[in-house]
């Protein structure tokens, strides 16, 4: 059962690589936004500047809408200042709250923002969502791993008024959010400072300890994408009320299409819970019909919030394969005639076609021209951009996709919703003339009067109906006509002009009033005394990269802490991926599959694995009780000298790079 005392408003968070996104995203039902800032994000080129950060949140508070602005990366002592001076400029911007990773900017003079928890802080339990909760947290991201149980249980520990936020839809990292460190042993790029190389995404071959190869360049560290389609009502029930779509490296197409798919299944939700209800302001009207599978997918999976999948893991291609489109049918000197399946739209110049070749990797290939062969609209004679003798397996009966139809994107180039808030119109004659009242879907209210004659009509029917016209004439505006009503004593003519000026006055009235109406989210205040953090040690993991943040453990009464790996004081075999997904039980080789089994239980054991591409080599280990999967390696030497060499570059050009260190750097090996 839905808790009684939860929030009772549903949040379809949105993202926005920039503002013009961010602000279709709104136009799309996103009931909020999160975007970077100028800096210090988790995705290192989606920033932006304060002046687009400004209008993108004019254009949302319009409708009720928030605008979060991530602030979500580990910060070296030396970018802290930096970073609450971009925290007081996104404050005054208007910017309704800053999503944070790293604890020590709770030590730092931040505005009076509000704070929300982000998922790189890794919240798996009850107790951490509770500690964060009490240091002043107001909404919390929930790591993407968790089940239905796991999510209800932490929603019970957490405050009523705190909000519970999961990732329904997008690009899942395979590693728990804030413990991968794979990038930046292997390169030096920290994914925990938004600049992630994405090794999860390569091929890799297995090998037991015997040196027995289990499989062959697959991509098993690379997930299928996140689609929680189907459990929406339940994640409801389970506590969540932030509704989050991955994306802020996304196109507008994207964020317009997965905007508009889970805005129409959250008001499905919305009609059958009348207890709840949306988060903003509006209707949306859409001008397409949303569709998930068009834009780039590894294929679905709702990855454990069912509780353990076998098929979570795109490991045959990370790329997007695309939709069913037909099959080749005849191969020329430089083209090909396809036939379509039934119901598939037609080809045109621009789309791509993909395939599997005889070993099963993924191919591609872009179509030049398209040209239909019939009437029947099936069979297309294709020349695709490259030599055909460029493409691998592409034959007679090859099984063809389309990952990208120019059709689909013309469509969503051009104007695709429509927003609009309900409003009630009254008009009613005064002594001096006219007064239009104007009441919004969220009861606010303006009332405007016009000096003007009563002029009896000529035609008072044709006078009644023209009023009645030119009151609903909102196009222009975020506001559609819900109910008008006359009070006059008989229909008095009024002129088009002075009928127009009168409504305009009236909804600007409106708007200056919804806007003084508005609430600004409020900081939660910690905790005092300030509760204890759950554990009294912290390894490297913790990912403490400032003085400010080992304060704040400490204040909190953690009495070892460990620097960030990014410190590099953990030189030896580490864990640099620590992951839900296990590549034993993925390739069927898990000891508890084997449980029953007639001649295979017992000899199946979680021996380590070793994954291999090019000269990276990693140590799979497998913690059975809590089942989980360690992907253990140690930090290159290249990028201990590259940092030696950027902090000696730095301290020579007066900027010195400076940031928490619990024992002096080791000279790197020679």
């Amino acid at each position: 059962m839905i808790q009684p005392a939860r929030t009772r408003q549903l949040e379809l968070l949105s993202p926005a690589r920039d503002a013009e996104i961010g602000i279709e995203a709104v136009n799309h039902g996103a009931d909020a936004v999160y975007i970077g800032g100028p800096g210090f994000g988790a995705r290192a080129s989606a920033g932006n500047p304060i002046e687009d950060i400004e209008r993108l949140v004019a254009h949302a508070h319009r409708f009720g809408s928030k605008i979060f602005v991530t602030l979500n990366t580990i910060l070296r002592d030396d970018e802290l200042e930096p970073a609450r001076r971009m925290a007081w400029q996104v404050h005054e911007a208007g910017v309704d709250a800053l999503i944070i990773q790293d604890m020590g900017l709770l030590e730092l003079d931040l505005p009076p923002i509000q704070l929300h928890a982000s998922t790189q802080c890794d919240i798996r339990t009850p107790e951490k969502a509770a500690f964060l909760a009490n240091s002043g947290f107001s909404q919390i991201v929930l790591a993407r791993e968790l089940t239905l149980p796991q999510i209800q249980a932490v929603a019970q520990a957490l405050p009523a008024d705190t909000v519970v936020e999961f990732f329904v839809h997008g690009a899942l990292c395979v590693a728990y959010s804030g413990q991968c460190y794979v990038s930046h042993a292997q390169t030096g790029r920290s994914a925990n400072r938004g600049d992630c190389s994405q090794a999860c995404r390569l091929p890799w071959t297995v090998t037991d300890d015997q040196g027995r190869i289990v499989a062959h360049e697959k991509h098993v560290l690379s997930m299928k994408d996140n689609n929680q389609s189907a459990n929406l009502a339940a994640l409801v029930d389970a506590g969540v009320r932030s509704f989050k779509i991955e994306g802020r490296y996304k196109d507008m197409g994207y964020v317009k299409n997965i905007t508009a798919h889970y805005r129409q299944l959250l008001d499905e939700v919305l009609e059958g819970r009348p207890g709840l209800s949306r988060a903003s302001s509006g209707r949306t009207t859409f001008l397409f019909t949303p569709d998930p599978d068009r834009n780039f997918n590894r294929g679905s999976t709702d990855y454990f919030v069912q509780g353990r999948q076998q098929d979570i893991g795109a490991f045959d291609t990370p790329k997007h394969a695309g939709l069913p489109l037909g099959h080749v049918i005849r191969v020329g000197v430089d083209h090909l005639e396809v036939e379509l399946d039934e119901g598939v739209g037609p080809l045109n110049n621009g789309d791509a076609i993909t395939w599997f070749d005889l070993q099963q990797e993924l191919r591609g290939v872009p179509v030049n021209t398209a040209e239909p062969l019939d009437a029947s609209g099936r069979r297309f004679r294709v020349v695709p951009k490259d030599p055909l003798s460029e493409l691998k397996d592409l034959r007679r009966g090859t099984v063809l996709m389309r990952n990208r139809d120019m059709a689909w994107d013309r469509l969503l180039r051009k104007k695709s919703s429509d927003r609009r808030v309900a409003v009630d119109l009254h008009l009613e004659e005064t002594r001096e003339g006219f007064a239009l009242s104007v009441t919004d879907e969220d009861g606010h209210h303006a009332r405007v009067e016009l000096a003007h004659a009563h002029e009896a009509a000529q035609q008072p029917e044709r006078a009644e109906a023209a009023l009645r016209e030119g009151l609903a004439k909102l196009g222009t505006t975020i506001f559609a006509a819900r109910e008008i009503t006359l009070a006059l004593r008989q229909p008095w003519f009024l002129p088009a002009a002075a009928l127009n000026a009168l409504r305009r006055d009236a909804i600007a009235a409106l708007e200056t009033e919804r806007e003084a109406c508005r609430e600004r989210l409020q900081r939660r205040a910690p905790a005092e005394p300030p509760v204890p953090y759950p554990e009294d040690t912290l390894s490297y993991l913790a990912n403490v990269y400032n003085q400010k943040a080992r304060d704040f453990y400490a204040r909190h009464g953690v009495k070892i802490i460990e620097a960030a790996y990014e410190s590099h004081e953990a030189l030896g075999d580490a864990s640099l991926m620590i992951t839900k997904h296990c590549v034993r039980f993925s390739l069927s080789l898990c000891p508890k599959q084997a449980k029953g089994v007639t001649g295979v239980q017992g000899t199946v054991r979680a021996e380590p694995l070793t994954i291999q591409n090019g000269d990276e080599v990693l140590t799979l280990r497998f913690d059975c009780k809590p089942c989980e999967m360690h992907v253990v390696g140690r930090m290159k030497k290249n990028v201990l000298h590259q940092a030696r060499a950027a902090e000696k570059q730095a301290a020579r050009e007066g900027v010195p790079i400076q940031f928490y260190k619990t024992r002096p750097a080791p000279h790197p090996a020679r």
